[in-house]
């Protein structure tokens, strides 16, 4: 049996859906659920029934391209997520969305009958940015996060996610989890600088650090900026300013990631003290143990803001332990680089994914290639199209051992 995969045809579908949703700076904002969102949806379907594949919507939104197969086997699933950030690059999701549609449709081409079924998967708000958390199709699927908190979900903007699904069409009426994986593979650009920093073409990636996201409150006293003493100061800004560094200064140099990514002072004025610090606190790392000594740290540091006359309140927003990834799935990875002549190494991704989430009831494994100057969410995002190629051709090898077939 001989598959090909088609490369032309996946780096023009990638640049039709990023086109949807595109903005004046050049890139696509395809938020959650959005009308962009719809569309570029309709697309994908659309290119799935062209492939001959059931198309099948979950109530979470989740669509699954289904290939089925002799017998009641689980399917093997290959998927990420079409959702973006605002103004991001055209291949963050998609690229292993369409990617596993093509390696469908090389293997329906080739005239093959799998073992078991193949289906690809677009999760429902991987990024999190109009609703969170984040990964929110993917963690509803695994069973993670309860459906009808998810659908009550209230957006940056005010919408309710239920509703927004049911005005976009996409409220589907299969259950979420219903679909379940033999296994899952997500191929994806590393949005990080390692592989082309080391010339290399695949990461086999084995882990996935893990996420905590905290939004923290910090509330003072504001006063005249020119009347009030330093000492008499009740700042929440400089006492904002105090946490940033000492994530930095601590945190960081503990080897853990640490990121205060949204900050707003009240009452926002030149000549007056800030009342109120609202900010936001991301800290990632690979090892548990260290993850929660960070939050630790950071705990402790704020306690003693709080003695020093701030007040302090925190909400947790996302926590997610690191995911070790199976690794007879991962050594398939590595044998399908080495086959196809492609330099390797195994890696850990900073990032989280949906395969984070699919990990807990499966079998799962991701495929990086290349980011060009390791920069994602972004309109500079960018890979090669040969690159783009050779985890597409890794892929298809993968998938082609594990429903029982030689690619």
């Amino acid at each position: 049996m001989t598959s090909v995969l088609d490369h032309a045809r996946l780096m023009d579908r990638l640049q039709i859906l990023g086109t949807v949703g595109r903005g004046p700076s050049g890139g696509p904002t395809r938020l959650a659920l959005t009308d962009a969102d719809r569309e570029g949806r309709d697309l994908l379907a659309g290119w799935m029934r062209e492939a001959g594949l059931e198309v099948r919507v979950d109530r979470i939104g989740n669509i699954f391209g289904l290939w089925p197969a002799a017998g009641s086997a689980d399917p093997v699933m290959i998927g990420s997520h079409i959702d973006t950030v605002i103004d991001a690059g055209i291949y963050d999701g998609c690229y292993g969305v369409l990617a596993g549609l093509a390696v469908i449709e090389a293997l329906r081409e080739a005239g093959v009958a799998p073992a078991r079924p193949i289906a690809v998967a677009a999760f429902t708000n991987e990024e999190g940015v109009r609703f969170q958390p984040d990964m929110m199709g993917s963690l509803v699927h695994a069973g993670g996060l309860d459906l009808d908190a998810a659908l009550t979900a209230v957006g940056t903007d005010g919408a309710v996610l239920g509703e927004e699904l049911a005005r976009i069409g996409y409220a589907g009426d299969l259950e979420p989890g219903s679909i379940r994986p033999a296994c899952y593979l997500e191929l994806h650009i590393e949005q990080g600088p390692v592989l082309e920093a080391e010339g290399l073409a695949i990461g086999a990636v084995d882990s996935l650090q893990g996420i905590s996201w905290q939004r923290v409150t910090l509330t003072g006293t504001a006063n005249h900026a020119g009347t009030t003493p330093i000492a008499a100061r009740r700042d929440a800004g400089l006492a904002a300013a105090r946490v940033i560094a000492h994530l930095r200064d601590r945190v960081a140099d503990a080897g853990t990631l640490a990121t205060v990514g949204s900050l707003r002072l009240e009452p926002d004025a030149i000549n007056v003290i800030p009342s109120r610090a609202v900010f936001t606190v991301d800290l990632r790392d690979p090892d548990e143990e260290r993850l929660q000594a960070a939050e630790a740290a950071l705990a402790g540091f704020l306690e003693t803001l709080a003695a020093e006359g701030v007040e302090v309140a925190t909400e947790r927003l996302a926590r997610f332990s690191p995911v070790r990834f199976d690794p007879a799935l991962v050594q398939l990875v590595a044998e399908a680089a080495e086959r196809r002549g492609h330099r390797w190494r195994r890696i850990t991704s900073g990032a989280g994914h949906d395969a984070q989430m699919i990990a807990r009831i499966a079998t799962s494994a991701m495929i990086f290639v290349p980011s060009r100057g390791g920069i994602s969410h972004n309109p500079a995002e960018f890979t090669e199209p040969e690159q783009l190629a050779a985890g597409a051709d890794v892929l298809l090898d993968v998938v082609a051992k594990l429903v029982g077939l030689q690619a």
